[in-house]
């Protein structure tokens, strides 16, 4: 397994020769196209289980899985990670959670369990589309959500810059009564 730290750090896609422009914040809702940098996004669904694939969460967590939609906007192929979409639930400062295909302890890249998930890592190639699933392992308790990326980019100079954040805001669906 690789090492995510990087990807932890960088959030994402490093494109040299860019400079942020921004820093601003941008909200949608379930099914609205997110328009960033460098890819479009679109939280197709979420809800709330018990159990994904015989995977089962520590006591007082349950799981959300959102369903997602990720295409290439930009003018060359780069590599995704699953890291780049962080959960986040009411306003606690560890009120969030990144996908479990991340040991958030070692940060390294973890096998998806089920099929239908997205992989910690992946490429897109100019104009790839690809939906897949997000898993989270988040506490009981709670319906609403957002999904949030924050762009992230490195300068000529090497220097890290940050741009956009965008925000999709959801109620997921309780299914924790229901195997996935």
């Amino acid at each position: 397994m690789k090492k995510r730290l990087f990807a932890l750090a960088a959030a994402a896609v490093m494109v040299l020769g860019l400079t942020a422009c921004g820093g601003g914040s941008n909200e949608g809702r379930t099914g609205d196209t997110m328009e960033t940098y460098f890819f479009d996004f679109t939280v197709n669904s979420a809800y709330l289980t018990s159990d994904y694939a015989g995977y089962t969460p520590a006591e007082g967590n349950v799981l959300l899985v959102a369903d997602i939609t990720v295409k290439n906007t930009f003018q060359q192929s780069f590599e995704m990670y699953d890291v780049d979409f962080q959960a986040q639930w009411d306003d606690g400062d560890d009120a969030f959670a990144y996908p479990i295909t991340t040991d958030m302890e070692t940060y390294t890249e973890v096998d998806p369990v089920g099929e239908d998930q997205l992989p910690g890592t992946y490429s897109l190639a100019v104009d790839e589309e690809r939906t897949g699933e997000l898993v989270y392992e988040v506490p009981s308790g709670f319906t609403d959500f957002s999904i949030a990326y924050l762009e992230q980019f490195v300068d000529d100079s090497g220097e890290e810059s940050t741009g956009e954040t965008y925000f999709v805001y959801f109620t997921a669906e309780d299914q924790t009564g229901v195997s996935a």
